[in-house]
């Protein structure tokens, strides 16, 4: 409807995150650096420690680049 453009929407903090880290992504791709990994690992620890048990020190965040393909791996092994 056309009123609901006006209405606030709620977004739950897993979106939110999703959205930060796409909008982040592409600002690398543009730049062709990493340097948001470190940023990245602590906002994973924070967000993933609220829900489960985890060992901060063994997070693991890496981003692979062969020719025009970007991986981003995660690895956060749960207690």
């Amino acid at each position: 409807m056309f009123l609901d453009f006006f209405k606030k929407s709620k977004k739950n903090s897993a979106q939110k995150a999703k959205e930060r880290l796409q909008i982040i992504l592409a600002h690398e791709r543009v730049s062709n650096k990493a340097p948001f990994l470190d940023d990245l690992r602590k906002d994973l620890i924070k967000v993933v420690a609220k829900y489960v048990d985890i060992d901060p020190k063994e997070i693991d965040v890496s981003l692979q680049k062969d020719n025009s393909i970007e991986v981003l791996e995660i690895n956060i092994p749960i207690k």
